[in-house]
Protein backbone atom coordinates (compact mmCIF):
# COMPACT_ATOMS: atom_id res chain seq x y z
CA UNK A 1 0.00 0.00 0.00
CA UNK A 2 1.42 3.45 -0.99
CA UNK A 3 2.13 6.33 1.35
CA UNK A 4 -0.86 8.61 1.89
CA UNK A 5 -0.59 11.84 -0.10
CA UNK A 6 -1.24 13.89 3.02
CA UNK A 7 1.96 12.56 4.58
CA UNK A 8 4.37 13.90 1.92
CA UNK A 9 4.88 17.27 3.60
CA UNK A 10 5.64 15.61 6.94
CA UNK A 11 8.00 13.11 5.34
CA UNK A 12 9.79 15.91 3.50
CA UNK A 13 10.18 17.88 6.72
CA UNK A 14 11.69 14.88 8.50
CA UNK A 15 14.08 14.38 5.61
CA UNK A 16 15.13 18.01 5.77
CA UNK A 17 15.63 17.68 9.53
CA UNK A 18 18.07 14.80 9.03
CA UNK A 19 19.96 16.36 6.12
CA UNK A 20 20.48 19.77 7.65
CA UNK A 21 21.13 18.48 11.18
CA UNK A 22 18.08 20.07 12.77
CA UNK A 23 18.30 23.40 10.96
CA UNK A 24 15.01 25.12 10.35
CA UNK A 25 15.60 25.71 6.67
CA UNK A 26 16.29 22.03 6.10
CA UNK A 27 12.96 21.18 7.68
CA UNK A 28 11.15 23.82 5.66
CA UNK A 29 12.84 22.85 2.39
CA UNK A 30 11.89 19.22 2.98
CA UNK A 31 8.35 20.23 3.89
CA UNK A 32 7.88 22.34 0.77
CA UNK A 33 9.32 19.63 -1.47
CA UNK A 34 6.93 17.13 0.08
CA UNK A 35 4.07 19.59 -0.36
CA UNK A 36 5.08 20.09 -3.98
CA UNK A 37 4.78 16.38 -4.63
CA UNK A 38 1.45 16.31 -2.81
CA UNK A 39 0.14 19.21 -4.90
CA UNK A 40 1.14 17.51 -8.13
CA UNK A 41 -0.45 14.22 -7.12
CA UNK A 42 -3.70 15.86 -6.11
CA UNK A 43 -3.85 17.70 -9.42
CA UNK A 44 -3.13 14.48 -11.29
CA UNK A 45 -5.78 12.59 -9.33
CA UNK A 46 -8.38 15.28 -10.03
CA UNK A 47 -7.67 14.98 -13.75
CA UNK A 48 -8.01 11.21 -13.50
CA UNK A 49 -11.25 11.56 -11.58
CA UNK A 50 -12.67 13.79 -14.29
CA UNK A 51 -11.62 11.33 -16.99
CA UNK A 52 -12.95 8.34 -15.07
CA UNK A 53 -16.26 10.16 -14.55
CA UNK A 54 -16.59 10.63 -18.30
CA UNK A 55 -15.79 6.96 -18.86
CA UNK A 56 -18.46 6.01 -16.34
CA UNK A 57 -21.03 8.14 -18.17
CA UNK A 58 -20.03 6.79 -21.56
CA UNK A 59 -19.97 3.09 -20.73
CA UNK A 60 -22.20 2.96 -17.66
CA UNK A 61 -20.00 0.33 -16.12
CA UNK A 62 -16.89 1.97 -14.59
CA UNK A 63 -16.54 1.20 -10.91
CA UNK A 64 -14.47 3.81 -9.06
CA UNK A 65 -12.06 2.27 -6.58
CA UNK A 66 -11.93 -0.96 -8.58
CA UNK A 67 -8.72 -2.71 -9.58
CA UNK A 68 -8.30 -0.71 -12.78
CA UNK A 69 -8.90 2.64 -11.08
CA UNK A 70 -6.58 1.78 -8.19
CA UNK A 71 -3.84 0.64 -10.54
CA UNK A 72 -4.09 3.78 -12.67
CA UNK A 73 -4.01 6.01 -9.61
CA UNK A 74 -0.96 4.24 -8.18
CA UNK A 75 0.82 4.38 -11.54
CA UNK A 76 0.12 8.09 -11.99
CA UNK A 77 1.41 8.88 -8.52
CA UNK A 78 4.63 7.05 -9.25
CA UNK A 79 4.99 8.82 -12.60
CA UNK A 80 4.53 12.27 -11.07
CA UNK A 81 6.96 11.47 -8.26
CA UNK A 82 9.47 10.23 -10.83
CA UNK A 83 9.19 13.43 -12.87
CA UNK A 84 9.54 15.66 -9.82
CA UNK A 85 12.46 13.68 -8.40
CA UNK A 86 14.38 13.73 -11.68
CA UNK A 87 13.90 17.48 -11.92
CA UNK A 88 15.44 17.91 -8.46
CA UNK A 89 18.39 15.69 -9.38
CA UNK A 90 19.04 17.51 -12.67
CA UNK A 91 18.90 20.97 -11.06
CA UNK A 92 21.24 19.71 -8.36
CA UNK A 93 23.68 18.54 -11.05
CA UNK A 94 23.63 21.96 -12.70
CA UNK A 95 24.92 23.58 -9.52
CA UNK A 96 27.46 20.82 -8.85
CA UNK A 97 29.13 21.19 -12.27
CA UNK A 98 28.85 24.98 -12.45
CA UNK A 99 32.53 25.65 -11.77
CA UNK A 100 33.80 22.91 -14.11
CA UNK A 101 34.49 20.29 -11.46
CA UNK A 102 32.42 18.17 -9.10
CA UNK A 103 33.59 18.67 -5.51
CA UNK A 104 33.29 15.74 -3.13
CA UNK A 105 31.54 17.79 -0.44
CA UNK A 106 28.80 18.77 -2.90
CA UNK A 107 28.49 15.22 -4.23
CA UNK A 108 28.18 13.87 -0.69
CA UNK A 109 25.58 16.52 0.11
CA UNK A 110 23.41 15.54 -2.87
CA UNK A 111 23.89 11.80 -2.32
CA UNK A 112 22.84 12.16 1.30
CA UNK A 113 19.81 14.12 0.20
CA UNK A 114 18.88 11.45 -2.34
CA UNK A 115 19.21 8.64 0.21
CA UNK A 116 17.10 10.47 2.75
CA UNK A 117 14.56 11.58 0.16
CA UNK A 118 14.20 8.37 -1.85
CA UNK A 119 15.76 5.63 0.31
CA UNK A 120 18.93 3.65 -0.50
CA UNK A 121 17.39 1.55 -3.29
CA UNK A 122 15.77 4.43 -5.15
CA UNK A 123 18.80 6.65 -4.58
CA UNK A 124 20.91 4.08 -6.44
CA UNK A 125 18.46 4.32 -9.33
CA UNK A 126 18.91 8.11 -9.50
CA UNK A 127 22.71 8.05 -9.41
CA UNK A 128 22.90 7.37 -13.18
CA UNK A 129 20.49 10.28 -13.72
CA UNK A 130 22.78 12.48 -11.66
CA UNK A 131 25.88 11.32 -13.56
CA UNK A 132 24.16 11.83 -16.90
CA UNK A 133 23.01 15.32 -15.90
CA UNK A 134 26.57 16.19 -14.85
CA UNK A 135 28.06 14.87 -18.11
CA UNK A 136 25.43 16.21 -20.50
CA UNK A 137 23.58 19.41 -21.27
CA UNK A 138 20.03 19.66 -19.92
CA UNK A 139 17.14 21.88 -20.94
CA UNK A 140 17.05 23.75 -17.66
CA UNK A 141 14.52 26.29 -18.87
CA UNK A 142 11.98 23.56 -19.67
CA UNK A 143 12.64 21.73 -16.42
CA UNK A 144 12.11 24.93 -14.45
CA UNK A 145 8.92 25.64 -16.41
CA UNK A 146 7.60 22.22 -15.40
CA UNK A 147 8.55 22.76 -11.76
CA UNK A 148 6.89 26.19 -11.81
CA UNK A 149 3.62 24.53 -12.80
CA UNK A 150 3.96 22.12 -9.90
CA UNK A 151 4.87 24.53 -7.11
CA UNK A 152 3.81 28.03 -5.94
CA UNK A 153 6.48 30.72 -5.71
CA UNK A 154 7.13 30.21 -1.98
CA UNK A 155 8.07 26.58 -2.60
CA UNK A 156 10.18 27.47 -5.63
CA UNK A 157 12.01 29.96 -3.44
CA UNK A 158 12.82 27.17 -0.99
CA UNK A 159 14.09 25.07 -3.87
CA UNK A 160 16.53 27.85 -4.79
CA UNK A 161 17.59 27.95 -1.16
CA UNK A 162 18.31 24.21 -1.33
CA UNK A 163 20.48 24.78 -4.42
CA UNK A 164 22.43 27.42 -2.52
CA UNK A 165 22.92 24.78 0.15
CA UNK A 166 24.62 22.51 -2.41
CA UNK A 167 26.91 25.30 -3.54
CA UNK A 168 27.76 26.16 0.07
CA UNK A 169 28.54 22.53 0.98
CA UNK A 170 32.27 23.16 0.45
CA UNK A 171 32.12 26.35 2.50
CA UNK A 172 32.08 28.79 -0.41
CA UNK A 173 29.64 29.80 -3.17
CA UNK A 174 31.69 30.54 -6.29
CA UNK A 175 30.82 33.16 -8.91
CA UNK A 176 30.04 30.43 -11.47
CA UNK A 177 27.74 28.64 -9.02
CA UNK A 178 26.04 31.91 -8.24
CA UNK A 179 25.40 32.59 -11.95
CA UNK A 180 23.85 29.14 -12.45
CA UNK A 181 21.58 29.48 -9.42
CA UNK A 182 20.59 32.97 -10.54
CA UNK A 183 19.71 31.56 -13.97
CA UNK A 184 17.63 28.78 -12.44
CA UNK A 185 15.94 31.28 -10.14
CA UNK A 186 15.04 33.42 -13.16
CA UNK A 187 13.55 30.41 -14.98
CA UNK A 188 11.59 29.58 -11.81
CA UNK A 189 10.21 33.15 -11.89
CA UNK A 190 11.54 34.07 -8.45
CA UNK A 191 11.29 37.86 -7.91
CA UNK A 192 14.64 39.65 -8.02
CA UNK A 193 14.32 41.02 -4.49
CA UNK A 194 13.59 37.52 -3.18
CA UNK A 195 16.63 36.08 -4.94
CA UNK A 196 18.82 38.87 -3.54
CA UNK A 197 17.66 38.09 -0.04
CA UNK A 198 18.33 34.36 -0.52
CA UNK A 199 21.77 35.10 -1.96
CA UNK A 200 22.65 37.29 0.99
CA UNK A 201 22.20 34.30 3.30
CA UNK A 202 24.87 32.26 1.49
CA UNK A 203 26.99 34.62 -0.60
CA UNK A 204 28.77 37.16 1.54
CA UNK A 205 29.77 40.60 0.30
CA UNK A 206 30.02 44.12 1.68
CA UNK A 207 26.49 45.06 0.65
CA UNK A 208 24.78 42.14 2.38
CA UNK A 209 22.99 44.20 5.01
CA UNK A 210 21.49 46.47 2.36
CA UNK A 211 20.37 43.51 0.25
CA UNK A 212 18.63 41.91 3.21
CA UNK A 213 16.58 45.09 3.62
CA UNK A 214 15.97 45.25 -0.13
CA UNK A 215 17.74 48.58 -0.65
CA UNK A 216 21.05 49.88 -2.03
CA UNK A 217 23.91 51.74 -0.38
CA UNK A 218 22.65 54.94 -1.99
CA UNK A 219 19.51 54.88 0.17
CA UNK A 220 19.08 57.78 2.56
CA UNK A 221 18.92 57.24 6.32
CA UNK A 222 15.17 57.81 6.16
CA UNK A 223 14.82 55.20 3.39
CA UNK A 224 16.86 52.74 5.47
CA UNK A 225 14.53 53.22 8.44
CA UNK A 226 11.46 52.88 6.22
CA UNK A 227 12.78 49.68 4.62
CA UNK A 228 13.57 48.21 8.04
CA UNK A 229 10.11 48.98 9.39
CA UNK A 230 8.47 47.47 6.30
CA UNK A 231 10.53 44.26 6.48
CA UNK A 232 10.08 43.98 10.25
CA UNK A 233 6.30 44.19 9.90
CA UNK A 234 6.16 41.70 7.03
CA UNK A 235 8.33 39.11 8.77
CA UNK A 236 7.37 39.55 12.42
CA UNK A 237 7.01 36.08 14.00
CA UNK A 238 3.60 36.92 15.49
CA UNK A 239 2.14 37.01 11.97
CA UNK A 240 3.05 33.35 11.48
CA UNK A 241 1.71 31.96 14.76
CA UNK A 242 -1.34 30.39 13.11
CA UNK A 243 0.81 28.53 10.55
CA UNK A 244 2.62 26.34 13.07
CA UNK A 245 5.89 26.14 14.96
CA UNK A 246 8.10 25.58 11.91
CA UNK A 247 6.90 28.79 10.27
CA UNK A 248 7.34 30.73 13.51
CA UNK A 249 10.94 29.50 13.84
CA UNK A 250 11.65 30.52 10.27
CA UNK A 251 10.12 33.93 10.81
CA UNK A 252 12.21 34.43 13.95
CA UNK A 253 15.39 33.58 12.07
CA UNK A 254 14.51 35.90 9.18
CA UNK A 255 13.47 38.64 11.63
CA UNK A 256 16.81 38.33 13.43
CA UNK A 257 18.69 38.71 10.15
CA UNK A 258 16.66 41.84 9.38
CA UNK A 259 17.49 43.29 12.78
CA UNK A 260 21.18 42.41 12.42
CA UNK A 261 21.27 44.04 8.98
CA UNK A 262 19.68 47.22 10.32
CA UNK A 263 22.10 47.36 13.24
CA UNK A 264 25.04 46.90 10.85
CA UNK A 265 23.92 49.81 8.68
CA UNK A 266 23.23 51.97 11.71
CA UNK A 267 26.76 51.41 13.04
CA UNK A 268 28.28 51.99 9.61
CA UNK A 269 26.45 55.31 9.22
CA UNK A 270 26.50 56.41 12.83
CA UNK A 271 22.72 56.62 12.86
Amino acid sequence: MGVSISMYGIIGALIGLVIFKGGFYGVLIGFWIGQGVERMLKSQNQEEGSFQGREHTRHGRYQSGGFQGGFQQQYSRQAVQEQFSKSLVILSAEVMKADGKVIKAELDFVKQFMVQQFGHVQAQRYLPVLKSAIDQQSNIQQICANVSQMMPVQQRSMLVQYLFGIAKADGHVSESELRVIERISSFLRIPNYEFSQLKSMFYKDAGNAYKILGITKSATDQEVKKAYRKMAVEHHPDKFAALGEAHVKGAKEKFQKIQDAYETIKKERGM
